[in-house]
């Protein structure tokens, strides 16, 4: 940070002083201020060199510089106001002036234009060697030794018996809802408080969502709420033919009680874990408690290999029928031979060597991203308006995202609007994802709420995640940290 009072200069300075300080303090600028310390404009090193050209001598005073109004912010700027002044008039430092007319501030375009970013990749040392085999041994197409060795360590590692890799996790949720044959007609009962990706695959089988509430202990989905729809749906006469559980921010949802109601009814579970690869309930791997579990690599995920997913099962029989699906369904022929449609979803053997590489630092990263949490915590924990994300007895959570609400009881703003204030400050924060059945594209379909009251609408309406990679560095939280604190504080 530029110290204001050692880069002040009056009309009365000589030349000579005033390259001194310019030299002294390699700010880049002074601030000319007049005998009461207000500011009157910047001074270049090219303001002093044109007064040199212009035949003024070292010992002459800035008294011959030109009166000029320089481009100030006030002080209630924010970083995106002052980074679009300075993009605006293509300048690289801005006086922070007061309402008194002082300078009080210089910011520095390096300084303030670093945006925090919400969840980043973070590549370890390992990916390189298992890349670079796949170039040197020529496997750089679909499929490979590091696919299959990326399927079987995946595999080993969550305790689960076979798994298929994916270009993506969307891609996954699509074959596991193929397999379980739902198709046109059928209905497939869903957790609302999910990305689209989780819902849009029932849609692409032709068959119909309908959307299960959260509950307020795990924020996933609520076991009333699913106990509710059965019955409606033993009511109608049209039992859903999966139910597609997602694990939330990176938690798992309680899957004893919701198992218990499907296992009744004779409907397997998807355990949709795309965002919680790491994470355990009651000691289990996420994503290993349904007939078939899905996972992301995405780019933002704990674990990435920039795009990619996995579907993982105990039945042998449903991932090789995976395998088949994804890879064209071609048949086991000499020639080109298609009995039914397929799809274009497995990994590259390259993009499977980058989660090779990955999975060997998996337990890093969820220590990372607990901790990045836990720092939050600590940090605002003298704000009552903020509450976290709970986590259960049963869980271990990656905290892949650090997820909170905003009571309202102590603060008026709404999650969307601090997410807006934490943006002109270049820190990135979501709101919660908005409910499957608030959606538009969602509007006719049928929700069965936890309660008298919606538990994921009241979540969206007051809840945010905030930075949370796992190389998310100690300055990067402290200044979200800080920033937090001033908005909350009314700053």
């Amino acid at each position: 940070m530029i110290d204001v009072r050692a880069i002040a200069v009056t009309r009365a300075t000589r030349v000579r002083e005033a390259l001194a300080v310019l030299d002294r303090a390699a700010s880049g600028i002074l601030l000319l201020v007049d005998a009461g310390g207000r500011f009157e404009r910047t001074i270049t090193d090219g303001d002093l060199r044109r007064l040199l050209l212009e035949g003024h001598g070292l010992d002459a005073t800035l008294q011959a510089l030109p009166v000029m109004r320089s481009i100030v912010i006030d002080s209630a700027y924010s970083r995106r106001d002052a980074l679009d002044l300075m993009n605006r008039h293509s300048i690289n430092h801005l006086p922070v002036v007061d309402a008194a007319g002082h300078a009080v501030e210089v910011l520095e375009r390096r300084a303030i234009d670093q945006q925090i970013l919400l969840s980043v990749p973070h590549m370890g040392m390992a990916e390189r060697e298992y890349v670079e085999e796949a170039f040197r041994s020529n496997w750089i197409a679909p499929l490979g030794p590091n696919v299959d060795a990326f399927e079987r360590e995946l595999a080993q590692m969550l305790g689960v018996g076979h798994a298929a890799a994916l270009s993506s996790g969307t891609a996954a949720i699509h074959l596991a809802l193929r397999l379980l044959g739902v198709g046109p007609g059928d209905r497939v009962f869903c957790s609302t408080l999910t990305f689209v990706a989780s819902a849009s695959p029932i849609v692409y089988q032709g068959a119909e969502p309908v959307f299960i509430d959260s509950e307020p202990h795990s924020w996933n989905m609520s076991a009333a709420a699913l106990g509710r729809a059965f019955d409606a749906a033993v009511k109608a006469g049209r039992l859903p033919k999966a139910v597609v559980v997602v694990n939330l921010y990176g938690q798992s949802a309680d899957l004893d009680p919701l198992r218990a109601l499907c296992d009744r009814h004779g409907v397997p579970i998807v355990e949709d874990a795309a965002e919680s690869l790491g994470a355990r309930y009651k000691g289990r791997a996420s994503g290993t408690g349904g007939r078939i579990g899905v996972f992301s690599f995405n780019g933002n995920k704990i674990i990435t290999t920039s795009g990619g997913g996995m579907l993982v099962s105990d039945d042998a029989a449903l991932v090789e029928r995976a395998r088949f699906l994804a890879t064209q369904a071609r048949d086991p022929a000499l020639h080109y031979q298609h009995s039914e449609i397929g799809y274009n979803y497995r990994m590259s053997n390259i993009l499977a060597g980058v989660g090779r590489g990955q999975l060997k630092v998996l337990d890093e990263r969820v220590a990372a991203r607990r901790a990045v949490f836990e720092r939050y915590r600590e940090g605002l924990a003298d704000l009552p308006a903020l509450q976290w994300m709970p986590e259960p007895p049963w869980s271990f959570s990656t905290r892949w995202l650090t997820a909170c609400t905003l009571d309202p009881r102590s603060t008026r703003m709404s999650a969307q609007a601090f997410v807006a204030r934490l943006g002109a400050e270049l820190i990135e924060a979501r709101s919660l994802w908005k409910p499957m059945h608030l959606q538009p594209l969602f509007a006719h379909c049928e929700y069965f709420s936890h309660g008298d009251a919606s538990v994921s609408d009241r979540l969206f309406a007051s809840g945010l995640c905030l930075p949370s990679g796992s190389n998310l560095s100690g300055a990067q939280q402290q200044r979200v940290i800080d920033t937090m604190r001033s908005i909350l504080r009314g700053g």
